[in-house]
Parts: C-alpha cells; structure tokens; sequence
C-alpha cells in the first residue's frame, strides 16, 4: 500500500506562528529542496520547536511521543497562557465586580465564543465547559434520565471508549432502558446494512464515536445520524479523537449534543466540552448542583439558569478555559484538512512498515484515508505490555492495553493491543524509531 500524499503539505512554518527568532520562510526555502518528503520533514522539524516536552531524552534516547490519542503534548501558547493568567490575576469568573474578577470573566466567555466558532455551534451559549469528555457523556445520560422509561432503546456501538458505554449502562440498571449496539465488522468497521432494524420506534437516544480510538475509523456519522432523527432519536457524537485531527461541525455532522476534550487537541487537561443544540441542551436536567447554576434558591427550593450556565456548578477552571484557544488558533492557521491529511500520510506510512512486519497483525480497516492519525497492532509473540516496555527503553511512548475499549477487544478477540497514535509533530522517523523498536523487541523475545 502507497501512502497518500499530501497536498498541499502540512504548512504551519509562517512568521508570526512560531514565535520570536523561529520563523522559516518555506516558500522561498522549498524551490531549492527536492520533494515534498523533505519540505514536509523541514516544517514538522520547525513545528516541533512549540512542544517543549519534545526537548526531552528518555533513556537517554530522542522522545519519540506516539502516544497522541491518550493525550497529545502540549503547546507552548497553552502553557503560557495558563501561567499568565495565574501570574496576573488568577481570579475567578462571574464571581466579583473588580478589575480582575471582570478580566477572567471577559476572558472565560470570549474562549466559549471561540470554541463555538471552532465547531459551528449557533451560539456561545449552546457551549457547556465540563471538566472532560468523560464528564460530558456522564452529564448528558444523567441529564436525560427523567424522561426516558423502562423499555426505552439507547443504541451505541461496539467500537465505543467506556466513557460512551458506562454511563449508559448505569443508566440502564437505574431506569430499565434497553442498551443496543451496531456491531463492528472483521474490517474494522460499523455494520450499518442492519441499521434500519436497530432503530425502532422505541430509540430514544443514539451515542457513537466520531473516531475510533482503537481501530482508529472514522465513522459516517452523518449519515447515522440522518436515519436517527427519522426515528426521533437524539444524537450524541463524541468526537475526542476527532478534535484536532479533522474538521468537526456540529451541524454538518447532523449531532444534537457534541462531546470533546481540549487535551486531547494540545491544549489542558482537565476541560472538556459539551455542544449542542439549544433545543437538545434545554433537555437535560443539571447533573451537579451549587453556585453558579441557580436562578433562585429558598431553603426548600431552587430553580435553575438557563444553558450553559445550568451545567457549570462550582468553581470553574479560567486558566484552562482560556488558555485553550492558543490551541484553536494554531489549528486554524494550519488548517484542519491539512492536518487530517498529514495524519493519513503518517498512518499509511504506518500501516506500510508495520504490514512488512512477520506475524504482525493490524487493526482497522486498510485504507488509510478512512482512518484517523492512530494505529493498533497484535505482536503473535510478545505481549502489548512487553512491547510497549521495550519500546520505553529506545525513548518511544505508546499505548498498550486495552484502551478503554474492553468490548472491542473481546470482539476482536483480544485482550490488549499496541497503539502508536500521531499529532501534528510527528514524521516519519518518529515510526522508523517505532520499527527499528519492534525489531529489537522481536530480537529479545526470540
């Protein structure tokens, strides 16, 4: 398998985006390079400069980070804003009347405005910050659970990260809800010949990945979504693995309610994000209760504020929030496609390498356009957590486990699987690191 081509490459490398004394003209450098391969190694080289964890050696070994879809490394923009905000003023938001408590405030709501311009939600208000993906997903099954019944069908699929299926199935021990699943072919994709039987009259709710985080497919969510609401069902989309990698819309992939992380797009840890719709968001009951989410509060009685507001109990995280949109801008200014291209490249060069490996076998499906920046991978004799042991050693990070995604696994009939997984400061040597890492794994275990 040739791997795509990208065109036209990655190009984050302009003045402006990677600060003070970095710049690097490529327009005037690439006529005297020969091949897009070496253009595209100078600008991801050039990029690498705005993840300061990348200076770091592992064993006295180059950090080879292929472990972008556990969480990708961090911007230097977000690591300075965050520090900025505590530096020169650290308040909270909607919390006071003084200059700094203004401040935060002003800069809280300007990163929700950001943020849904990011993902084409029709207002600010229709974004709720969370403190994860995970948290989102639990706040949507526990905000919907007053108006579903016993009988009522909730239908996921087979490929789904625990955080799509456990609060659904505590939903279900709690209400009586019917749990249904679209099954996940032996290529590595969802079985949708049967979906039309899968969605009944009783389908209230359908809950599926963008992006696979194991097998790494890109699901056609639109398209699902578009049979869902001729059943009247809601859809809940979690992009976490789409985010940052690919264009998401809120609308163009039909989603009521949109679930992401920003860690998982080079920002902080500890925000995530719920999208919706307004009439979708005005559904669902608060999860937690406090400051911040009231109208009106007696001894005996209280009454809610308006969405998103109605979702934000407590406390809530400024620096993080607004640190996030250094993040967004880099991402626009490379430009989504781009980096959905770069990570399609990368994974057919992946698949090519580790295919040419005796006994290997790949998840996912083969075509790599189909894909996102990750791939999973069985050793026949070495155990995922031995490999990833090894590969530790020669300074390359990956995923071994079952990642969050034990039904999958148990459908593929594994237990754990290998992942390498890629962000926007990953090349090639960066999977001839991976390979020659096997290799020497193979050597020891044979």
């Amino acid at each position: 398998m040739t791997a795509p081509t990208v065109d036209p490459p990655l190009s984050p490398v302009r003045e402006g985006l990677d600060g003070p004394g970095l710049a690097l003209d490529l327009d005037r450098v690439a006529p005297i390079l020969e091949g897009d391969d070496l253009r595209r190694q100078l600008e991801v080289t050039a990029l690498r400069k705005r993840f300061p964890a990348l200076a770091r050696r592992v064993n006295g070994q180059r950090l080879v980070y292929l472990d972008t879809a556990a969480t990708a490394l961090k911007l230097d923009g977000v690591i300075d804003a965050q520090a900025d905000h505590y530096r020169s003023s650290g308040a909270n938001a909607h919390r006071g009347m003084h200059r700094l408590a203004d401040e935060a405030t002003t800069a809280y709501e300007q990163a929700r405005e950001r943020v849904a311009r990011w993902v084409g939600a029709a207002r600010a208000e229709d974004v709720v910050f969370a403190r994860s993906t995970t948290a989102a997903l639990n706040l949507v099954a526990r905000g919907m659970e007053p108006r579903l019944r016993t009988g009522d069908e909730v239908l996921l699929t087979e490929m789904e990260h625990h955080a799509n299926l456990v609060p659904w199935i505590q939903l279900a021990e709690r209400t009586g809800i019917v749990l249904r699943h679209i099954p996940v072919t032996a290529a590595g994709e969802l079985e949708l010949d049967g979906l039309d039987t899968l969605l009944t009259p009783r389908t209230r709710i359908v809950s599926l990945t963008y992006v696979s985080n194991v097998l790494g497919t890109i699901n056609p969510v639109a398209a699902i979504a578009e049979a869902a609401h001729r059943h009247g069902a809601l859809v809940v989309v979690d992009a976490a693995q789409a985010v940052g990698h690919l264009p998401v819309d809120l609308a163009a992939l039909g989603a009521d309610l949109l679930v992401f992380s920003a860690h998982k797009a080079y920002g902080p840890m500890g925000l995530g994000f719920l999208v919706g719709t307004e009439a979708a968001l005005d559904q669902l009951e608060p999860l937690e209760g406090g400051g911040q989410m009231i109208r009106e509060v007696h001894l005996d009685r209280a009454t809610w504020a308006e969405p998103p507001l109605r979702f934000e109990a407590g406390t809530p995280d400024v620096a993080a929030a607004t640190s996030f949109v250094a993040a967004i801008e880099l991402l626009d200014q490379l430009g989504l496609d781009r980096v959905q291209a770069h990570d399609q490249a990368l994974t057919g060069y992946a698949i090519d390498r580790l295919a040419a490996v005796d006994g290997l076998r790949l998840l996912g499906p083969a075509d790599p356009t189909r894909r996102g920046g990750l791939v999973s991978f069985v050793h026949p004799r070495i155990h995922p957590h031995d490999l990833a042991t090894i590969l530790d050693e020669q300074g390359v990070a990956v995923r071994a486990g079952h990642h969050c995604a034990q039904p999958l696994h148990r459908r593929l009939g594994l237990s754990a699987s290998t992942r390498a997984s890629f962000g926007i400061y990953s090349d090639r040597d960066d999977l001839d690191a991976l390979v020659a890492g096997l290799g020497l794994a193979h050597r020891f275990f044979a």
